[in-house]
């Protein structure tokens, strides 16, 4: 299984490189967004409350523009079948995961990156701050998967991706603004233990979720 799920995503990477369809919507987004949030705070300093809830709301939209055709290209070159015919269910969805997990951690390096040197973010605990990011994308990217899939079976595809996958995020959301402030603020692991504890219970949960659903999907 895991053998014809890297093999999946290695068709998408290659199939990305060729077309950078994602990307490079990616990329404009992120550069926009955080261009006019420096040229509207100019000087102004925000607080690690607010820092945290800008980077998550940016590393959101920036996944509904990017993820969202992990599954619609599979359904509009007519390629969904084959996969069907030769590649069992539980496969397809860890390839497809596997590469929005990459293509994530990607981007949101990038964005967070460019935040930082922009806005002049310290961030004091420099190694709760990553571990928050990086269990934060492994749940965004299995949210944003699961939803890609659902969506790519509807007429309205564009519409149904944020509406979906909102809800299904904010506890997620919440945990992980919660705990990127806190490490912003340079506090102790024990003080955002329990934000650490829920994200990657929710990614777990989640993930276990989903390829449980996912044979139903792909087969309706």
């Amino acid at each position: 299984m895991f053998k014809q799920a890297l093999s999946i995503c290695k068709k998408d990477f290659y199939s990305e490189i060729r077309t950078r369809y994602a990307v490079n919507a990616l990329l404009m987004f992120i550069i926009v967004v955080i261009s006019v949030i420096k040229f509207s705070l100019g000087e102004e300093k925000l607080s690690a409350e607010m820092n945290a809830g800008l980077i998550w709301i940016i590393i959101f939209f920036a996944a509904s523009n990017g993820l969202s055709r992990v599954f619609v290209s599979e359904e509009e070159r007519g390629t969904s079948l084959i996969l069907k015919l030769s590649t069992d269910s539980k496969s397809v969805f860890l390839g497809k995961l596997i590469f929005n997990t990459v293509l994530t951690f990607a981007i949101n390096f990038f964005i967070i990156l460019l935040y930082v040197l922009i806005t002049n973010l310290e961030i004091k605990n420099l190694a709760l701050f990553s571990l928050t990011t990086a269990l934060g994308n492994l749940g965004l990217s299995a949210v944003m998967t699961i939803i890609a899939a659902i969506i790519s079976k509807a007429s309205s595809k564009g519409t149904l991706y944020p509406v979906l996958s909102f809800p299904l995020l904010l506890p997620l959301m919440l945990a992980s603004i919660s705990a990127t402030w806190l490490s912003i603020e340079g506090v102790a692991f024990a003080q955002i233990a329990g934000e650490i504890q829920m994200i990657a219970s929710y990614t777990i949960v989640v993930v276990t979720a989903s390829f449980l659903l996912f044979d139903l999907i792909w087969n309706d």
